[in-house]
């Protein structure tokens, strides 16, 4: 992963993400990383770049109504980076983030049906909070 450079997203990464969305997860999912995410949050995401384009990329911001949340709308890997670590640095950088901004604790959502997710959230400190007939909830204190 040496070779991967990590920085503040922009708004023009929209344009880079939203294409790869529905490879990189194998089914249908680009509606939900919409244009606005990146033009209003971009302070508060991140892009991975190598060699090859795209790695990855964060997009979360910090809770507007809840001033002590900090929310992680969509983490993404390319498929051939998965498990590197690259995800684990990104969220990283997003908990220091979130802490220089005095949030104490970071939200994020998976489907029921993304068993990866769910494990790789639990790993990270996440626990589940909330599960019935809908996405699955995740919190975790920073």
């Amino acid at each position: 992963m040496s070779d991967v450079r990590v920085r503040q997203a922009v708004p023009e990464d929209h344009d880079r993400i939203h294409p790869v969305l529905d490879d990189w997860w194998g089914r249908p999912i680009a509606a939900v990383l919409q244009p606005l995410f990146l033009d209003h949050f971009f302070g508060t995401s991140f892009v991975a770049d190598d060699d090859q384009g795209l790695a990855g990329f964060l997009v979360g911001f910090l809770s507007p109504s809840r001033p002590e949340v900090a929310y992680v709308h969509f983490i993404g890997v390319r498929p051939d980076l998965r498990r590197t670590g690259l995800a684990a640095d990104l969220y990283d950088r997003f908990f220091d983030l979130a802490r220089r901004n005095g949030r104490t604790e970071v939200w994020a959502i998976t489907s029921p049906l993304n068993d990866r997710s769910i494990a790789f959230h639990q790993a990270l400190g996440f626990e589940v909070t909330h599960q019935p007939d809908g996405p699955i909830r995740f919190r975790r204190p920073l």
